[in-house]
């Protein structure tokens, strides 16, 4: 029997590389910064889903169970939970965004996901479902077939699985009860803009851009997440605040980031920011595999003695280790770092040993994050 035991495993590697080309690449700032007090509302809301064939709530999830027999005395039926054996239904919890300015009367998609034991929502239907705000106050009401686009089945001590099975959308299942408090500044006002990701400079550039696109000082930072911005007059005496804020969205600015370097050691991921820079400094980086060989022997006694035959195992322990050389690292964009580390032939495994490394030594100028 051979066992071989790698101490450094290969690992695929994903970089998500930005060069000189593309870091001057202008995005919108609709992209980036939303309008404040515009923002999205979370729904959610328990529900069943009726019509599993055989793939729902077992005996685990007793208040499936009593959410039916619930159900089912406000129609006039009375049914003792204990006498009930379900199998078809499941226990969900249901989910949705909700967007400003929604009318009454609006479908929106809601997310289906099992709270109970079941195995599959797939050819279930969600019965009807009032979906609450933070607020509690409902205002949508959700019911629909439910789409999981995969499937699970299990026979004979055997399965197959695709996609995540407890877990199904319904597009459109939700329609709109009640509208949510939102309304456009009218009159002498100003709007404020909220940025995805906050930083100063990207805040600075935005409130540059606006004040060059329009001709006027109408903007200011007021911190690194917030840019406050004046409505002018020509839009307010013409009621085109609507257009205004159109026009502000489409503008296109350069966003700063932070040097970061991303490392996942379960998955061998590396992420590296366009804004690493690397100080020259030289590594020497080899690897090396034990290999472990247990070979079996047999001892057999001398014909017509009484001696037994006696199997025994011979161990041999071989260590090899690849030769490593001295190379001077000293690129100081991204660009020539990863070719430089091409170059070397190292493998995930090493990539990741070499950043933290490069960290300790403090020739690393940037952010190194292990998740």
């Amino acid at each position: 029997m051979r066992k071989v035991i790698p101490v450094v495993i290969s690992l695929m590697v994903v970089f998500s590389l930005t060069f000189n080309a593309i870091a001057q690449m202008k995005v919108r700032i609709k992209d980036i910064a939303k309008i404040q007090n515009l923002q999205e509302i979370q729904l959610f809301g328990y529900g069943l889903v009726v019509g599993l064939n055989g793939t729902g709530d077992k005996r685990g999830a007793p208040f499936t169970v009593q959410s039916i027999s619930n159900m089912l005395q406000k129609l006039g039926i009375t049914v003792n939970p204990k006498d009930m054996r379900l199998k078809n239904v499941a226990a969900v919890m249901v989910t949705s965004t909700f967007l400003p300015f929604t009318k009454v009367g609006n479908c929106i998609d809601v997310t289906v996901s099992s709270i109970g034991d079941a195995t599959s929502l797939e050819g279930g239907t969600l019965l009807l479902t009032p979906l609450q705000g933070p607020d509690g106050v409902v205002y949508a009401l959700a019911q629909g077939p439910v789409s999981i686009g995969g499937f699970n089945i299990a026979a004979g001590g055997t399965g197959a699985r695709k996609n995540h099975p407890t877990v199904g959308r319904i597009p459109g299942g939700g329609i709109v009860e009640k509208e949510f408090p939102s309304s456009m500044p009218a009159g002498k006002s100003d709007i404020s803009l909220i940025l995805s990701q906050p930083d100063f400079t990207t805040a600075t550039r935005i409130s540059e851009t606006i004040n060059k696109a329009f001709s006027s000082e109408i903007s200011t930072c007021l911190d690194a997440n917030t840019i406050k911005v004046e409505v002018p007059e020509k839009y307010e005496e013409k009621n085109l605040i609507v257009d205004f804020i159109s026009k502000v969205e489409e503008l296109s600015v350069v966003p700063d980031t932070v040097a970061k370097v991303i490392i996942n050691e379960r998955t061998g991921t590396i992420v590296v920011g366009k804004n690493v820079r690397v100080s020259p400094v030289a590594v020497a980086h080899g690897n090396l595999f034990v290999t472990v060989k247990t070979m079996p022997v047999i001892s057999q006694p001398t014909p017509f003695s009484s001696g037994e035959t006696v199997v025994t195992k011979k161990t041999e322990v071989e260590v090899k280790e690849q030769k490593g050389r001295m190379s001077l690292l000293k690129g100081t964009t991204v660009e020539e770092l990863v070719s430089t580390l091409n170059a070397l032939g190292v493998t995930p495994r090493d990539m990741i040993a070499i950043f933290q490394a490069l960290k300790e030594a403090g020739a690393l100028q940037g952010e190194l994050i292990i998740m």
